[in-house]
């Protein structure tokens, strides 16, 4: 089924290129809340409220999306599986789009009171289910289209398509900040950015209409191979060998992306005192090396294995972000180059749907993948965040401990898995 030795087509160039730029517009939206978490605290929650309290909630709302994603991501992948890659590739844009425009509409708690928190809170559920399906959707999507000796990059090209998602949510959260003043932000300015959005949204869905069905999925339909009951079931009765290597893997990717990232702009600002045009300027510049990287380490996986990837970007990744917050406070000159190298490790988390992708037979391989991601990043991914901030209490290079803590899955991964595979 799986088109092993043809040359890579302008076809398949256009569904990963269409592909990676949907996932871009759609991670920007799901990513967008957290850059604006300052404004949301001030706006959805009484203005007596303790600050840090605020901020803790919001967190936890941002949290609430990454929990609701095993709820959505579980769902599509059964459609996904019976009913074909697309439509649920498609769905997923769409259930993404409404709740980030509707965000943008919301009234605040002076307007509302308590609802205000409750209504953002559902909308953020939804754009949780939404990613978890889009996100495995993507890449069982993209490796059934392209040869297979190009799945490494075409992984490496889709990761970085969420990246460059990251990235854009970061570079419009600096504009509003940097031109409109602080009062305006608070009064209409921060609604910009999630209405901006919904049309984001809406763009990306009118693109994904030129993609076609995978012909991984066509030939299991064409063959009567479709899975009869339900995928899941299978799953978790057939293959709950893979379940666990995969969660580990997501664990390393997820926790590294959130905390490198998502957190260390934060982390810059009020463990260092770094401004927060300094902050963000090095964060955008380490994403774009993020980015360049992921398709970098996918095209090294192609020539030399995931797995012996999977190892050296862990290698690389604790080694130089260790390097990063060790040297904290900095010049910023020093501080963008070393985060910026920590930037290119990271990229090396590109490989992991490539591997979880090959760990599950084409039947189930959406609810497999869906499954194993989606419930394995809503608990490293939701309560990072939240274990990061305790743990700097104590220890200001508590996020390279976390980094290297997931390093370490990565490492004993690459070990185990090729042994796994050799066994008769």
């Amino acid at each position: 089924m799986q088109n092993s030795d043809r040359a890579l087509t302008r076809k398949d160039i256009d569904t990963l290129g269409l592909s990676a730029l949907g996932g871009a517009l759609e991670y920007y939206d799901f990513i967008i809340f957290v850059f604006l978490a300052a404004s949301i605290g001030q706006l959805f929650f009484p203005p007596d409220m303790p600050e840090w309290l605020k901020q803790f909630q919001v967190f936890g709302i941002f949290a609430a999306g990454y929990l609701a994603r095993p709820i959505g991501g579980l769902l599509m992948a059964h459609f996904g599986d019976v009913a074909g890659r697309k439509r649920m590739f498609t769905f997923s844009l769409l259930l993404m789009a409404v709740p980030t425009f509707i965000m943008g509409l919301l009234p605040t708690y002076a307007q509302i009171g308590i609802w205000a928190p409750i209504l953002l809170l559902l909308m953020r559920i939804l754009q949780g289910a939404a990613v978890g399906g889009e996100i495995p959707g993507a890449c069982v999507f993209v490796s059934e289209h392209v040869p297979r000796r190009v799945v490494g990059l075409a992984s490496g090209t889709l990761i970085s398509g969420f990246t460059i998602g990251i990235l854009l949510g970061s570079l419009v959260a600096m504009a509003v900040n940097h031109y409109f003043p602080p009062e305006v932000v608070l009064d209409y300015a921060w609604r910009l950015p999630f209405l901006l959005g919904g049309v984001f949204g809406v763009f990306a869905l009118f693109l994904r209409r030129w993609l076609e069905e995978t012909p991984v999925f066509l030939a299991m339909k064409a063959e009567a191979a479709l899975e009869a009951g339900l995928p899941l079931t299978r799953v978790l009765r057939d293959h709950r060998a893979q379940i666990w290597p995969s969660m580990l893997l997501t664990g390393f990717l997820s926790i590294g992306i959130v905390t490198l990232t998502l957190l260390t702009p934060s982390i810059l600002q009020t463990q260092f005192r770094y401004s927060s045009s300094d902050a963000l300027e090095a964060n955008s510049i380490a994403i774009l090396c993020l980015t360049f990287g992921c398709i970098f380490w996918g095209w090294l996986a192609d020539r030399i294995g995931a797995y012996r990837v999977l190892l050296l970007g862990a290698v690389a990744l604790s080694a130089s972000s260790y390097a990063f917050y060790h040297a904290l406070p900095a010049e910023v000159t020093d501080t963008i180059l070393l985060y910026s190298i920590a930037g290119f490790c990271l990229g090396s988390v590109a490989v992991v749907p490539m591997i979880l992708v090959g760990l599950f037979p084409p039947a189930v391989r959406y609810s497999g993948f869906s499954f194993s991601y989606n419930v394995a990043y809503s608990i490293f991914g939701g309560f990072a965040p939240m274990l990061v901030a305790y743990w700097l209490k104590s220890d200001v290079l508590a996020p390279a401990h976390m980094l290297t803590i997931v390093c370490a899955f990565a490492v004993a991964m690459a070990l185990y898995l090729p042994l796994k595979e050799k066994r008769p």
